[in-house]
């Protein structure tokens, strides 16, 4: 789950650029193509929704939880197979390393903000680790009541876990990490994966921590900050002749929809552009400016998709949504 948005703010500059260029001309014209539904990306799986008025980067969101509505707790197994059910497409998880050079399903690297546990992430071991109640701090009514304690104990799984559980299933990994240390030790655990399997997968992390990741593993489908910036640049400059350059290849392209609009062939002549380069294209609502992971959370977000949108849609609530595409 990104509370920060910052990876989508650093491409704005870029997609001004764009729009100075769009307005030369019009991109490349294809035939009609037959309609496919838009795929959904469910951030964390099933989770709580909670208050965003104030919400940065830096907020922990268990104490922001509204009144539950579901049993599910994000980055949990159960939360990730739910979603699926409800119809998601993909599932974004985080990870943050241990102690024992293993990763665990988790959003914060601090343990106090959702578990019984004390300290960082990187403290501890996955054994113990995964003896914390991750439902441990969830409140609606400031702390008066908590209604998942005693449920989530022994829910953090491992990232081999997740990848075991849905060995068939399309998913992002959210690395919380910027070390270059961090992307080499996870492109080591998914080195043992087939090709295929890879296929299914993508990795989202810090600049520093997806290069050293990449470098080791170039076949790895990524995306960052740096090079969603690059790749939105690159096409600005070159996009209108038809050519994908070499940046946007094999990346998941994460986009404000806002401006998403000012790229060449917007929306399906992009995105099928995108696709026959193997790089995974999904909007976010908004500007790219929002301090958290601005979703397209309830049907009326949906309206303001293109007619006949074929690419991803970001949502941090797929129950609200999944049922509009006749998914569940």
């Amino acid at each position: 789950m990104s509370h920060g948005n910052s990876r989508t703010a650093a491409i704005l500059a870029s997609c001004l650029a764009v729009f100075a260029a769009a307005a030369l001309g019009g991109g490349p014209a294809h035939a009609d193509r037959p309609e496919v539904r838009p795929f959904i990306l469910a951030n964390g799986g099933m989770q709580q929704a909670f208050s965003t008025e104030g919400l940065t980067n830096q907020t922990c969101v268990a104490d922001r939880m509204l009144p539950p509505t579901h049993p599910y707790l994000e980055n949990t197994i159960a939360s990730m197979r739910a979603a699926f059910e409800i119809g998601a497409d993909i599932v974004e998880f985080d990870i943050q390393p241990t102690a024992d050079r293993r990763f665990a399903v988790t959003h914060e690297w601090d343990l106090e903000c959702r578990t019984d546990g004390k300290g960082k992430t990187s403290d501890h071991t996955l054994a113990q680790l995964q003896t914390l109640d991750v439902g441990y701090r969830y409140t609606a009514d400031g702390g008066k009541t908590y209604p998942f304690r005693g449920k989530g104990i022994g829910l953090m799984p491992s990232l081999e876990q997740v990848l075991d559980t849905f060995p068939d299933k399309r998913l992002l990994i959210d690395m919380k990490s910027n070390e270059p240390a961090d992307g080499q030790q996870l492109a080591t655990a998914l080195s043992t994966l087939s090709e295929g399997r890879r296929k299914l997968l993508s990795v989202e992390g810090g600049d520093k921590s997806i290069a050293a990741l990449r470098q080791q593993l170039p076949d790895m489908r990524v995306t960052s900050r740096a090079i969603i910036a690059d790749c939105v640049a690159t096409f600005a400059a070159t996009g209108w002749h038809g050519d994908v350059p070499q940046s946007c290849r094999n990346i998941e392209l994460l986009l404000p929809d806002k401006f998403a609009p000012m790229l060449w062939g917007w929306p399906n002549d992009f995105i099928e552009r995108m696709a026959d380069n193997d790089t995974v294209v999904v909007i976010e609502k908004g500007d790219g400016t929002e301090e958290f992971s601005s979703g397209f959370d309830s049907p009326e977000d949906l309206q303001r998709l293109p007619p006949g949108y074929r690419g991803g849609v970001w949502t941090n609530h797929v129950d609200r949504i999944a049922p509009v595409f006749n998914r569940n």
